[in-house]
C-alpha cells in the first residue's frame, strides 16, 4: 500500500518539486494550494495525486475544514508544509499590515497545519506498525534568515525563526507518539521570481527546488527514522 502524503503549498516552485519527488517514489498525494487551477494542473500531470484541494492555510478555520476533508481520504504518513513568502523591510519601516501578513504567511500557516496534523497523527495508531515500519513525519520549511540575522528582512526572519522553534517544540511533544518533526532550512532557492529580483552573483549560490525536495524526501523515509527536531540546512554554495 502506497504511503499517503499531504503536500501544502503544492503549486509553488518548491511545492511542485516536492510533489514530483514523492510522486516518483510512488506515494499517494493530497496536494493543497490556494489556486484551484494550479492544483488541477498538478493532478493532471501526476496520477499519484488522489485529490487536490484549496485552502487559505493562514486561516485556522480553513485549515480545520481542510483536514476534515483529508480525514475522508485517509491518515497521512507524511505531511510537508512548503507554504511561505518573502517581503523585505527593516523593523523601523514595518507597518502593522506588513507584520500581520508576513507572520500569517510564514508562521501562521505552519502553526495551524502542524496543529491539525499533529492532533491526528499522534492520536491514531500507525497502520504501518504491523509492517515493522516507523511512524510518520511532519516537515516544515524555514529559511537561513531564521538562523542568521541580516538587515532588511525583519518580519520574515522573525517568522521563519518561529517556524524553527515550532518544529523543535512539536518534535518534543510528539516524540513519545513516534511522529517525527523536522524543518528544512534553505538559503536562496532557484526560482523564476528570485531570478528576476536578485543579482546574478547571488543566484550563483542558489539551490534548485529539486535538490531541497530530495532532502525532504529523505527525511520522510525510514532511513531518517532517528532524526527529529532537526533544522537541516540546505545552503548550497552560500
Amino acid at each position: 500500500m502506497a504511503d499517503l502524503t499531504v503536500i501544502l503549498g503544492a503549486t509553488g516552485a518548491l511545492g511542485t518539486a516536492v510533489v514530483d519527488a514523492f510522486a516518483k517514489r510512488g506515494d499517494s498525494i493530497i496536494a493543497v494550494a490556494r489556486s484551484r487551477s494550479g492544483v488541477s494542473d498538478l493532478a493532471t500531470k501526476y496520477p499519484g495525486i488522489v485529490t487536490g484541494d484549496t485552502a487559505d492555510l493562514a486561516s485556522r478555520q480553513d485549515v480545520d475544514d481542510l483536514w476534515e476533508r483529508i480525514d475522508r481520504v485517509g491518515m497521512p504518513r507524511w505531511v510537508v508544509n512548503t507554504t511561505g513568502g518573502y517581503r523585505g523591510g527593516k523593523v523601523v519601516d514595518t507597518t502593522p499590515d506588513d507584520f500581520t501578513s508576513m507572520m500569517d504567511l510564514n508562521l501562521g500557516t505552519a502553526w495551524w497545519s502542524c496543529r491539525a496534523a499533529a492532533r491526528r497523527m499522534a492520536s491514531s495508531p500507525s497502520p504501518l506498525a504491523g509492517e515493522g515500519r516507523g511512524g510518520g513525519c511532519i516537515i516544515n520549511v524555514s529559511s537561513r534568515s531564521g538562523l542568521v540575522a541580516e538587515s532588511g528582512a525583519a518580519v520574515y526572519a522573525i517568522a521563519k525563526a518561529g517556524v524553527i522553534k515550532l518544529t523543535e517544540v512539536l518534535a518534543a511533544e510528539l516524540k513519545s507518539s513516534g511522529v517525527r518533526v523536522n524543518v528544512v532550512v534553505p538559503a536562496i532557492i532557484d526560482t523564476p521570481e528570485n531570478r528576476k529580483s536578485l543579482p546574478e552573483k547571488a543566484m550563483q549560490k542558489a539551490v534548485a527546488p529539486a535538490e531541497i525536495a530530495a532532502v525532504i524526501l529523505y527525511l520522510c523515509s525510514d532511513a531518517a527514522a532517528a532524526i527529529t527536531g532537526a533544522a537541516v540546512p540546505v545552503y548550497g554554495k552560500f
